[in-house]
């Protein structure tokens, strides 16, 4: 059972999340994810460091396994990820992973490139994850699809290549990627959702594979203050899927969050106080089948969460 800490690049400079997560790992954390963003996802963030970067420097200076969820095809090119993530496992063997999904409009603007329809990212998405798989696989690739691959080849190659695993935060989705994925992530919002995906993760083809999840939380002692974190920092990431994917810039989510009550974001964040809480929710991810729990305490106050949740939850989940 992993129980992991989540690096969220947007709210916090590479610096400083090197430091946490080494802080994470002291006070018993066993994993850590990673966002890949190339803008957070309002200006009150105001961070995106390049993950790529810093994942070699976490690595070195922990011994926790570690991923990241990334969206090859447009901002990326397959061949590049397929190289990066070969790179990383080749040095760090058994401690990686990369979840891959259709990704945010919000990241992959930049290019300039026609945004497509979800239909045309998913094509695109399962096309690029064949190419990384064929190229960890030593494989010379040439492919015209969604993404065009000429004559490419991996020399540098781990022994065995990290889990493939698939990101998705509907059920349709989720049943689509358990033909093809090694694993699922999604974002827990409550286990009565989280039981609706993975079941439709299992009846795609994915019964047997496991299962991660981002559970994003705001903790802090008084309640006002946990509130306050996380309506500061996460309104504008409390939107559909539809929403999310398809708004363009920070200046975007943030005006289309200004009206948004703070009492709204109970209903995507899991607003704690009493740390003791996490024990009961955590376990029943558990008793869903449940392998990978990442959190994400979405306020800026990461120190006391860390130390809190490592010296009265951990003990006892992963008891």
């Amino acid at each position: 059972m992993i129980i992991g800490y989540h690096n969220s690049h947007e709210q916090f400079p590479p610096s400083k999340l090197l430091k946490f997560v080494q802080m994470a790992e002291k006070n018993g954390f066993n994993g850590a994810s990673s966002s890949d963003h190339f803008y957070p996802w309002s200006e009150s963030q105001g961070e995106s460091g390049f993950v790529w970067s810093w994942l070699g420097s976490a690595l070195q200076a922990t011994s926790l396994p570690f991923g990241v969820v990334n969206a090859p095809g447009q901002r990326y090119h397959p061949t590049i990820i397929a190289q990066a993530t070969a790179t990383l496992t080749e040095m760090y063997p058994e401690r990686f992973w990369i979840a891959v999904g259709s990704g945010q409009l919000l990241n992959e603007s930049i290019t300039g490139d026609k945004w497509p329809p979800k239909s045309i990212r998913n094509e695109r998405l399962k096309e690029s994850a064949k190419i990384i798989r064929k190229l960890w696989a030593g494989e010379t690739v040439t492919h015209y699809g969604h993404v065009t691959v000429e004559g490419a080849k991996l020399y540098t190659r781990p022994e065995n290549p990290p889990p493939l695993i698939g990101a998705a935060i509907t059920p349709e989705t989720a049943e689509w990627l358990g033909k093809w994925a090694d694993g699922l992530i999604t974002v827990a919002e409550n286990p009565y959702k989280l039981g609706k995906i993975i079941k439709a993760f299992h009846r795609g083809g994915g019964k047997g594979k496991p299962a991660y999840i981002k559970l994003e939380v705001s903790y802090d002692p008084a309640e006002e203050k946990a509130l306050k974190g996380a309506y500061g920092q996460w309104k504008s990431n409390i939107f559909e899927s539809n929403v999310l994917t398809n708004l363009k810039s920070p200046e975007q989510f943030d005006n289309a969050s200004k009206l948004i009550d703070p009492e709204v974001i109970r209903a995507k964040v899991n607003i704690f106080t009493d740390i003791n809480e996490y024990v009961e929710l955590l376990d029943e991810y558990i008793q869903l089948g449940v392998d990978h729990i990442y959190i994400h305490n979405v306020n800026l106050n990461q120190e006391q969460f860390i130390e809190d949740f490592g010296q009265k939850v951990l003990p006892f989940v992963m008891d």
